[in-house]
């Protein structure tokens, strides 16, 4: 691939998800690909060989796409999609769609405002669907949907917070947890009729007789703050009840033992001004009594799969720069490294003898790509025969390590372009915070700057995970802090190197790295361009207007928001900015990258030799997805730096004007 074709890298195939079928004979993944007017993505459902002997085939071809596939007992597969082509796209809601191992596929499942998230065991099956508050029925759904429609009205009441999430609002309708048995024609049990906004972003799982669920569960609390419980939920009698609850923990990643006896969660201890949260595993009895926490392994779960055998648990967690598979004994609280290279994990699949482990692996220099491991024994992955053929990157990459002035231990992933000779140097810091650089990004490759002549260094600073919890309280309540000079650190040992040309570097970040942006632009004049994207600007005026703003002011405090609010050091901006923003994004709204802009603009003496620019999208979100806009996105990027860092000419995309 040409990798200086900003367009062809926006084209290629991206694998999303993983689904095993009960007896292990079947894997299936879904492939985002551009629609042929190459203004969205469109998936489609592929089948990929588990003993990695044959090619992937091809199982669903529709204009709406498929996705979020699960299997049946049976082998069947069941997909969502909003096929049928419809005359008003915008009434478009996805059905629970059935397709056999042979035959074609048929919806089985639908309701007003459509159904996802798809979960089964035996012969049932828990989906979400968004429903009017007031609806008991379908019936009830649909009318007052239509009454919405006939008198355009969008208005939304609200009686609580939140109200928005990342990119869309809440409401008016919400999620509740409906119970089906699988077949032609599936009958919904709605099992949460008045839930309120307690199942936003729920995880949940269902037994194998179908008669008992466990779900997360959101609890509102005073001061506009919620916390996430876990609640079973009894299909019988339609009764639920608490089984883990306290305030100061949250709950997620639900999911019961194969008995159905257990369920395991990942528990999250409640952040405070002083202290940072920490997450770690719990298995508790379903009947209520028991609990066995796992605290004592410093790193976070990111995701949880029983082991048939239900003695021990598949974890994936970020881990020195890497998110491998772990499993984690019950009998002892026993981790175990499975996959031993530098792999980041997601999707984990566990084979029903207990034998093998399927995952989707990326890093930073690989897209996601399917994979099998043993679940027992640490060894490198066996690669699978994927419908998305391997990369070869423009470039290498290798590790800079520095001490922090702390002595930490600090490293970073350094993308280094083909070619001899001193390449300028772009320092990219990650959003979160709490993250880490160890994963393909289709939206933030290094790549793309590498294939221009760029060297990329990607730092874990203080509050990356998979360093542990010392790391994260370095800098933890103090932005500007640890932070700020832990990537001066690592960035000051990248120059040391023969192939960085010390006296050309930019500087760029999204989000948090967006916030790091602005904080470095206000402290140090030494890189020669800075592109700060989704930031955040003035912490006191981000702190209300975020779409999560009780968690955000667990840690920040008046005294907080003082010493590490980028805004009071406008007056000291002396490096070129590059601000982007879109209209759309809730998590960072729109009004911090307005005052920036103003900051900027009010202190410009000569209107004329601005050398500030802001890439605006009136219909993007937080991270800018549309195909299209994200060619845009990295095209004006690329053009910023040359002028900046190679001293060229300002050379905008076209349809910029």
């Amino acid at each position: 691939m040409d990798w200086t074709d900003l367009d062809a890298f926006q084209a290629l195939p991206r694998l999303t998800g993983l689904a095993l079928s009960p007896d292990g004979s079947r894997l299936v993944t879904a492939v985002a690909e551009l629609d042929p007017k190459r203004q969205k993505w469109v998936t489609a459902l592929w089948e990929i060989d588990p003993s990695g002997q044959s090619e992937a085939v091809r199982l669903t071809r529709s204009a709406k796409g498929e996705g979020g596939p699960v299997f049946t007992d049976g082998g069947d597969v069941l997909f969502t999609s909003t096929r049928p082509d419809l005359e008003d796209e915008a009434d478009a809601k996805p059905a629970l769609w059935l397709l056999p191992p042979r035959g074609e596929a048929r919806p089985v499942g639908t309701r007003p405002g459509g159904v996802g998230g798809a979960r089964t065991r035996g012969a049932h099956v828990v989906v979400s669907s968004d429903t009017m508050p007031s609806a008991v029925t379908a019936e009830d759904d649909e009318r007052i949907r239509k009454e919405r429609k006939d008198r355009k009205v969008s208005a939304i009441l609200h009686s609580g917070y939140p109200i928005r999430f990342w990119d869309h609002d809440l409401g008016p309708d919400q999620p509740r947890l409906l119970l089906g048995e699988i077949g032609d024609d599936i009958t919904w049990q709605d099992l949460t009729p008045e839930p309120g906004r307690a199942l936003d972003n729920a995880t949940y799982d269902v037994s194998e007789d179908g008669g008992t669920v466990v779900t997360s569960w959101s609890v509102a609390e005073p001061r506009g703050s919620i916390r996430s419980t876990v609640r079973v939920l009894d299909v019988a009698s339609g009764a639920s009840r608490v089984l883990a609850d306290g305030v100061d923990h949250e709950h997620g990643s639900v999911v019961l033992s194969p008995d159905g006896t257990r369920v395991a969660v990942v528990r999250h201890d409640r952040s405070t001004a002083e202290r940072p949260p920490n997450s770690y595993l719990v298995v508790m009895a379903v009947a209520a009594g028991s609990e066995q926490v796992i605290s004592h392994w410093d790193r976070w779960p990111t995701s949880i799969r029983w082991a048939p055998e239900g003695d021990a648990l598949l974890v994936t967690a970020d881990d020195q720069g890497a998110a491998p598979v772990f499993r984690v004994s019950l009998d002892g609280g026993k981790v175990t490294r499975l996959s031993t290279d530098n792999g980041a994990y997601t999707d984990v699949q566990v084979s029903a003898d207990g034998a093998y482990v399927y995952a989707l692996r990326s890093a930073v220099d690989s897209p996601p790509q399917p994979v099998r491991l043993s679940a027992h024994i640490p060894a490198a992955p066996q690669l699978l025969r994927s419908p998305a053929a391997g990369l070869e990157m423009p470039g290498k990459l290798v590790e800079v390590t520095a001490k922090a002035d702390d002595g930490r231990r600090l490293r970073a992933a350094l993308v280094l372009p083909e070619g001899k000779g001193r390449h300028p140097l772009v320092l990219w810091v990650h959003g979160g915070p709490l993250a880490s650089w160890n994963s393909w990004s289709w939206r933030w490759n290094p790549w793309l700057l590498a294939a221009q002549g760029y060297a990329v260094l990607l730092p874990d600073p203080a509050l990356s995970t998979g360093y542990g919890l010392g790391h994260i309280r370095a800098s933890w309540g103090d932005w500007g802090g640890a932070t700020y000079t832990d990537v001066l650190r690592v960035t000051d040992a990248a120059l040391t190197r023969a192939d960085v040309d010390r006296s050309r570097t930019a500087m760029m970040g999204g989000s948090f790295g967006g916030y790091l942006a602005n904080w470095i632009a206000g402290h140090t004049d030494r890189f020669r361009a800075i592109v700060t994207h989704a930031s955040l600007w003035g912490l006191e005026r981000f702190g209300g207007t975020t779409d999560g703003a009780y968690y955000w002011q667990r840690e920040m405090t008046p005294q907080m928001i003082r010493q590490n609010d980028p805004s009071q050091f406008a007056d000291l901006v002396r490096t070129p900015m590059l601000v982007i923003h879109g209209d759309k994004d809730y998590r960072v709204p729109i009004g911090e990258a307005l005052a920036l802009w103003w900051d900027l603009c009010s202190r410009a003496e000569d209107p004329a030799a601005m050398p500030h620019r802001f890439l605006y999208f009136p219909d993007e979100n937080h991270w800018v997805l549309t195909p299209g806009h994200a060619v845009l996105w990295y095209a004006t990027v690329l053009s910023f730096l040359h002028q900046h860092v190679r001293e060229g000419e300002e050379s905008l995309p076209s349809p910029l004007g």
